[in-house]
């Protein structure tokens, strides 16, 4: 039986979110610098990323990635809003909160298009037997031996 890639999942939650941020932020800083302000680019790169993260992962920490597509975003968007906000789109006079806003509603997008491929990666890869074990009750397994009877039976009268 060969692999797929819903099988390839084997790192740990701690890494792959540190790898999203960093990709994440990456994408932002360079999409900002080239366009003037974060579009297109970093959409198309977040919901990949998304994507990628919930593929990487190992099934025991899959609720690390099924909370980190919001959070990612909310927090590259907060740290332009604490410094560029022009980077992110705001206008001049808009504060810490309004420019945050303003940001996540622009990207509302990719931020519902990523989440929900993540969700749906994680569970598609839950949903799936794993190579070389067999789910309980299905027809391939052994079955199990009659259980003992607790009842007591003295040997002697």
């Amino acid at each position: 039986m060969s692999r797929t890639i819903w099988d390839e999942g084997h790192e740990p939650g701690g890494r792959v979110v540190a790898l999203g941020v960093a990709l994440a932020l990456t994408v932002a800083v360079i999409d900002g610098l080239l366009a003037g302000h974060v579009e297109l680019l970093f959409d198309v790169c977040f919901v990949m990323i998304c994507v990628g993260v919930a593929l990487l992962v190992h099934p025991r920490d899959f609720f690390a990635v099924g909370v980190l597509p919001p959070l990612l975003m909310l927090g590259i968007f907060g740290l332009f809003s604490m410094g560029a906000r022009e980077r992110i789109g705001a206008a001049p006079g808009d504060g810490f909160l309004q420019a945050l806003i303003s940001a996540l509603g622009h990207h509302s997008i990719a931020l519902f298009v990523g989440y929900g491929l993540a969700l749906t990666c994680l569970v598609i890869r839950r949903n799936r037997p794993s190579r070389g074990r067999v789910s309980p009750g299905s027809a391939t397994s052994r079955p199990r031996p009659p259980a003992r009877s607790q009842e007591y039976h003295p040997t002697s009268r």
